[in-house]
């Protein structure tokens, strides 16, 4: 225990310093470590105030989330450590660097006074667990900062600057940077000097007055956020434990209010599932052959083939850290406009406060356009985003071979090819690996990392390293059609295509996976990003393929499923309508309706049979990386933890089951995959893997 903490008295000042690396986190080690040292505190006759602060990089970072899943916090709990503190006999000052967030802030909230150096952020983020501040954080916060910036902080989870939380009234004063223990004595030895007492929080009643009996305040934070708060508990949980606050008779009945939602929200799917995704999240750097201390290769300049839509926004990954990037194309009118466009992109950044004129023009300055593959002979690494053709890739990597210096990483963007055949026609297969940026690059958070049989250690670890210098969730996948992600999906959009025929309703369709917390139905997606995209190239005869023909690519021209009025206002479009009964039709196929269960099943029991097939042949590392490629690369709802954690919820035997009635009914594609029929048959779900 004496090794989590440090206790000294300076000058009339009890200094407690704790230290749990890597971020203090408040478990129950370090919990525990409080109490202690603030036991000795309070005991020090000659300390008249005490000071609460951290060693390390940062002040209390917030509970362990580990505790959660065992649904028992040892003693001392939260609430035990933080009252005796705030009732404590001498006022106590929490002296924040680095994050205080979640049971962090907590802490200092029960604490009588705060200061934090400027560099600091708080905030309280549970609600991106599913939870909410359960240890006095929906009572304390409204009490210091009013109801509305209340709600906004706990229901967005977004860490604010010490800055604004001194002006918001979280905080009473801000340090120097450097010089936070100097200033919180300061502050402490001037409180002793003017007798101040230890005001408490949960005492505070002005700012929360006004909103008393006026429901009509939370009923329009509702009403505000209702899209982004659709399927979500913890945010509605949040609102009721805030009017809690407001409107119970006392401090303690808003607090046991707040405890009963905190554990009905600790033990929700919802919760479970967001807690399984920040865990996944934060697994899928690990791969199991690649150890932590495995070389890497220094990469200074980049090289990106194409500036097209998806060549430009990659480049924008780079210049947005400072990286130079050479930047490649064919024909000189080509080039002008991918620059014109990321020059655009940036400049309506800055119209938007994001980033200053000064910043706008470091980054273009970054750029080297560049007419032939020539140019990046010296770049370290080179990501080619070129037509999805292998006889393309495959001549520009015969060319980049040639050209590109001994050492340098060659990298596909292709999101369906075989990176081996790619690889193949070089002289150095150990270099090349895939970079499967998701579109728009330079928004989306996933980077599918495409491993090939010859890729070496030290290129896949460069991969990890860039991945999260840009800001990436990078997800290892091996070499096969489609990767992870797309791969995955393909059956959901087959299934889709497939239901219409049999007489399943393009509305009922799109709405089941809407009301399952897609933010738009299959159709409705494929409309948005153009029926060309994908249906023109079909070397098959589907209703996408027809509508193409008949020159119908979407909102982009004509409507596809659904015709658009001008503000794109949606309506079912009877030319799709007859597009599906000719084509049911010819196909002999027979019509049927469906039940809301029935069509949620066929959409997405093959998704999870296909995830259990990648885990079978080795292309994802564990069942939570193939969740996180569909949470970061279709949108997968984060509230359902991803295919593979909803399947175990939803129960395997009863996935089996049905793929077994539709395999009996359509056909061998629906077989359930071996490794699904084990675990179902072993009463495992697939986090036992």
């Amino acid at each position: 225990m004496a090794e989590l903490f440090n206790y000294a008295c300076v000058d009339g000042v009890g200094i407690v310093t704790i230290d749990a690396p890597p971020v203090n986190t408040l478990g129950a080690a370090t919990r525990a470590a409080v109490m202690q040292a603030m036991q000795l505190a309070w005991a020090d006759d000659a300390a008249q105030a005490i000071i609460i602060a951290c060693a390390g990089r940062t002040f209390f970072a917030g509970a362990d989330i580990a505790e959660f899943a065992t649904g028992h916090f040892a003693d001392p709990d939260f609430i035990t450590l933080f009252d005796a503190i705030e009732n404590g006999p001498k006022p106590v000052i929490a002296a924040i660097h680095g994050t205080a967030l979640g049971g962090g802030l907590e802490l200092a909230l029960h604490c009588h006074y705060r200061l934090a150096v400027p560099s600091a952020k708080l905030g309280l983020p549970e609600v991106n667990l599913g939870i909410l501040p359960g240890a006095g954080g929906t009572q304390r916060l409204p009490r210091l900062v009013g109801v509305p910036v209340a709600l906004d902080l706990i229901t967005s989870g977004k860490p604010i600057k010490a800055a604004q939380a001194l002006e918001l009234g979280i905080l009473d004063r801000l340090a120097t940077e450097g010089q936070l223990q100097a200033d919180a004595l300061a502050f402490a030895k001037e409180l002793i000097a003017s007798g101040a007492t230890a005001p408490r929080v949960r005492d505070r009643d002005d700012k929360i007055a006004p909103y008393r009996g006026k429901p009509e305040v939370f009923d329009a934070f509702r009403a505000q956020n209702a899209r982004a708060f659709k399927g979500f508990k913890a945010p509605e949980a949040i609102i009721k434990a805030v009017q809690a606050a407001v409107e119970s008779p006392n401090f303690d009945e808003g607090s046991k209010r707040e405890q009963a939602l905190f554990l009905e929200l600790m033990n929700s799917p919802e919760s479970k599932a967001q807690r399984h995704v920040f865990f996944a999240q934060r697994m899928t750097a690990k791969v199991p052959d690649v150890p932590a201390d495995t070389p890497t290769r220094d990469l200074k300049r980049i090289g990106v083939i194409g500036a097209g839509t998806m060549g430009g926004g990659i480049a924008m990954n780079f210049l947005n850290i400072g990286l130079p990037v050479t930047l490649v194309e064919l024909k000189q009118d080509a080039l002008d406009r991918g620059v014109g466009v990321i020059r655009k992109n940036y400049e309506n950044s800055a119209a938007k406060g994001r980033m200053t004129e000064a910043q706008v023009e470091q980054r273009m300055g970054l750029i080297t356009p560049a007419i032939g593959l020539e140019a990046l002979a010296d770049v370290d690494l080179v990501i080619e985003a070129v037509f999805e053709s292998m006889a393309v890739k495959q001549d520009v990597f015969t060319k980049l071979d040639a050209i590109c210096k001994p050492g340098a990483i060659l990298a596909s963007n292709t999101s369906f090819l075989d990176l081996n055949e790619i690889a193949a026609v070089t002289k150095r297969p150990q270099d090349v690996i895939g970079l499967h940026f998701f579109s728009p690059a330079n928004v989306m958070p996933l980077l599918e990392i495409v491993r090939g049989a010859k890729t070496d250690k030290s290129v896949l670890a460069s991969a990890l390293n860039i991945a999260k210098a840009i800001g990436k969730t990078p997800v290892v996948a091996g070499v096969c059609h489609g990767f992870i992600a797309n791969r995955a999906m393909e059956p959901y959009m087959a299934e889709a295509e497939a239901l219409v025929l049999e007489g399943a309703s393009v509305l009922d369709i799109d709405r089941v996976i809407r009301d399952y917390g897609f933010a738009m139905g299959p159709f409705q997606m494929l409309d948005l990003i153009g029926l060309d995209v994908i249906g023109r190239d079909s070397t098959r005869k589907t209703v996408m393929s027809e509508l193409v023909k008949r020159d119908r690519l979407g909102q982009k021209k004509n409507g596809g499923y659904y015709d658009y009025d001008a503000e794109r206002k949606a309506t079912l479009s009877p030319v799709a309508l007859e597009v599906i009964a000719e084509l049911a039709a010819e196909k002999g196929v027979a019509q049927r309706s469906f039940s809301d269960e029935e069509l949620l099943g066929r959409l997405l029991y093959p998704v999870v049979n296909e995830g259990a097939k990648i885990l079978e042949e080795k292309i994802a590392s564990r069942p939570s990386d193939i969740d996180v490629a569909l949470i970061m690369g279709y949108n997968w709802p984060v509230y359902r933890g991803g295919p593979m954690f909803w399947a175990d919820l939803t129960g395997l035997p009863k996935i089996v089951a049905a793929l077994r009635g539709f395999e009996a009914t359509y056909g061998a594609r629906y077989a359930p995959a071996a490794l699904l029929v084990q675990l179902a048959d072993a009463g495992k779900g697939f986090g036992s893997l």
